[in-house]
């Protein structure tokens, strides 16, 4: 996709061009197989643990959004993608070491050219979103959807840091529960179900 493309399609809320533009799905998860992912949520209860060393030590590491990182004690250092469902500063992008970028939200006006122009660009599937609102009833948010994509994957492992569905609210910022519009408690109820029957995906929160 050029820069045209991307304002065309951006501005012309386009989703097929950029479903087009993205690489498969199979692509994006093939190299999971085997390998031990850690997927970092933004519960700000992590960031008064000591999981940083472990998270670290995982073959892939995941974080959402913003992606903050209070101390590497608590976070870790590493980060090798992001999801994003926000606009996410080239500087930042820098500082966490230019990692790969997820586009996960249905809110095509947000994708920036600095997630659209990057080599191996992936856009989560309309469908997948699509099949976790009707679950849950309305907006899944990005942990959840990078949840129920990687769970589809090979991998050996997938451990889950920072996910207590905002019992402890967000490091990304001061809103409430009420404020952002997710099915929190649906959301609970999804992962403890997965983990149930899905011994790779282990909840250390």
């Amino acid at each position: 996709m050029n820069r045209l493309g991307y304002l065309i399609a951006k501005y012309g809320r386009n989703d097929a061009a950029f479903q087009a533009a993205s690489i498969p799905e199979g692509e994006l998860l093939a190299p999971l197989a085997g390998k031990r992912i850690a997927l970092v949520g933004n519960a700000r209860a992590l960031a008064q643990g000591a999981f940083g060393a472990e998270i670290d030590a995982a073959d892939l590491v995941i974080r959402i959004n913003a992606a903050p990182i209070p101390s590497a004690r608590s976070h870790g250092t590493r980060t090798d993608w992001v999801g994003l469902a926000v606009r996410m500063p080239a500087a930042r992008h820098r500082l966490l070491g230019q990692p790969r970028l997820l586009w996960m939200s249905p809110r095509l006006h947000r994708i920036s050219w600095l997630v659209a122009s990057q080599p191996g660009f992936f856009r989560y599937p309309r469908a997948r979103y699509d099949a976790l609102r009707a679950k849950l009833g309305v907006g899944p948010t990005t942990g959840i959807m990078l949840i129920e994509l990687l769970a589809d994957s090979d991998l050996a492992e997938l451990r889950l840091y920072g996910f207590d569905f905002f019992a402890s609210l967000s490091l990304s910022g001061p809103r409430t529960a009420a404020d952002v519009g997710h099915n929190f408690a649906g959301e609970a109820d999804f992962v403890a179900d997965l983990t149930k029957r899905d011994p790779r995906i282990l909840h250390r929160r």
